[in-house]
């Protein structure tokens, strides 16, 4: 077998032909999104007043398994694809584990996240449709930055609403978004009238994707030739990031590389989905086995301690339901670091084969998280967004646990973004001033007692 390189780089026409879709072998489907009004499940002319036609085929189909990507799409991720795949071979030698580590790293563009796979794909789409122009929340803004410069390459609009803790936290980034033309919005906002609503009932609020996603909705769909993206959560994002598995798995058999546990960071879970998609593949179809984890911040536990249940999308409970591990459409997470896995609920999707036994979940702390981005930034020379270090925590205690056992496993996770933009949250973690803050069973129960009430 040829010697691993320490950058494993796949050649531009070893780049994915086609996304992969999961749903085509998973035995037991996601539930369908449900209509809030009728709790019927949503049709294709439900879902086109919100979002593009295109997207709205793609969201709906659970039988086809791969999807062929337009050579428009395939043009632009040649910008900065296909991403690396790296063996954090200096992390294994601090660590003085027997264990083998690689992360796929999509950090390697403008936008600074995995988040540009699937916004050059729905910019597109709105594109060939003949939009004017799209609406999107974005978290940490990664998303929101990312779309920002997908609607600028296809001359598009762009109106993002930012959860307001991350407006303030993150400014850089919110220039960023502002530089390639969109215009942006601190969320909850006075300028819609979900926004004011929520404002009214939780004054002086942080805000959360619930809010920023019932804002930007509401704009999409009252403003002629808008629709709303979204950059996590939907089937049809998961889709686009497969990207991520395939090319990570392309990048392992060319070196004969088995991995034994694959790690990846949990808010919406479109990172995760990408980056297991075919792997997961392979365990439905009985071809294979691997272990899976997702790792979520302990401030906003949804898989580890939410409920399975049909739960708005948003906390204006304007969107669709969905059936998922929800913390409940009405919990605001605390104003933690890491903005973009700050979302009440996962991926239906993920949640299903989470529910079905075929992938692990673990929650956080966030300063634990921090002494892990910071070994890991000191001994592998790449700094990583908070996001992302909730990946490289497990994936650190994952390799001590072979320390201790001796086993030589092979672990892979995804690096989904760089933290220069994150440096306020750096700073209060040198300074001693970051803390843990981990909502109580009482205030769960509390946000449990509000989920709709679905019998089907």
């Amino acid at each position: 077998m040829a010697e691993i390189p320490y950058k494993i780089y796949l050649e531009e026409n070893e780049m994915p032909q086609a996304w992969y879709n999961l749903r085509a072998d998973m035995k037991n489907k996601p539930a369908p999104l449900l209509n809030p009004g009728t709790l019927k499940p949503m049709t294709f002319e439900d879902l086109t007043p919100v979002f593009c036609d295109d997207l709205v085929r793609q969201e709906l189909d659970d039988t086809t398994p791969f999807f062929e990507i337009p050579d428009e799409i395939r043009s632009f991720y040649k910008m900065y694809r296909p991403s690396p795949l790296v063996h954090a071979s200096f992390l294994e030698k601090a660590l003085d584990t027997p264990a083998k580590i690689y992360y796929k790293f999509e950090g390697n563009n403008t936008s600074g996240s995995h988040k540009l796979n699937s916004a050059i794909a729905q910019a597109y789409y709105a594109k060939k449709q003949g939009l004017k122009g799209v609406t999107t929340e974005t978290g940490a803004g990664q998303w929101g930055t990312a779309l920002s410069m997908a609607c600028s390459y296809f001359d598009l609009d762009c109106k993002v609403y930012m959860v307001k803790v991350s407006y303030e936290q993150k400014p850089f980034r919110r220039e960023v978004m502002r530089t390639y033309g969109a215009s942006v919005t601190p969320s909850p906002s006075e300028n819609t009238q979900v926004g004011r609503k929520i404002l009214e009932a939780h004054p002086g609020t942080t805000g959360s994707l619930g809010c920023a996603i019932s804002e930007a909705v509401e704009v999409a769909t009252s403003t002629p030739g808008y629709r709303y993206v979204l950059g996590s959560v939907l089937n049809q994002v998961l889709l686009h990031q497969s990207v991520i598995g395939l090319e990570t798995k392309a990048a392992l058999d060319k070196y004969g590389i088995h991995p034994d546990i694959i790690i990846g960071c949990a808010g919406g879970g479109s990172n995760l989905g990408g980056l297991i998609a075919p792997f997961m593949g392979q365990k439905l179809r009985g071809e294979d086995n691997y272990r899976f984890i997702a790792v979520e911040p302990a401030s906003c536990p949804s898989l580890t301690r939410g409920r399975f249940a049909y739960d708005f999308c948003d906390t204006g409970m304007v969107c669709p339901l969905a059936k998922m591990y929800t913390l409940g459409s009405n919990f605001i997470p605390s104003a933690n670091h890491a903005g973009g896995l700050r979302y009440h609920g996962m991926s239906s999707v993920l949640s299903q084969l989470y529910a079905d036994g075929l992938m692990e979940a673990v929650s956080v702390e966030q300063t634990s998280v921090f002494e892990a981005a910071e070994l890991f930034a000191r001994v592998e020379g790449t700094l990583p967004a908070p996001e992302s270090s909730h990946a490289i925590r497990t994936a650190i205690d994952e390799a001590l646990k072979c320390k201790e056992t001796g086993e030589e496993k092979t672990i892979v996770f995804g690096l989904t973004g760089t933290g220069y933009f994150d440096m306020t949250a750096y700073e209060r973690f040198n300074d001693g001033k970051m803390t843990d803050t981990i909502p109580s069973d009482e205030e769960l129960e509390a946000s449990f007692a509000t989920l709709p009430q679905v019998n089907l």
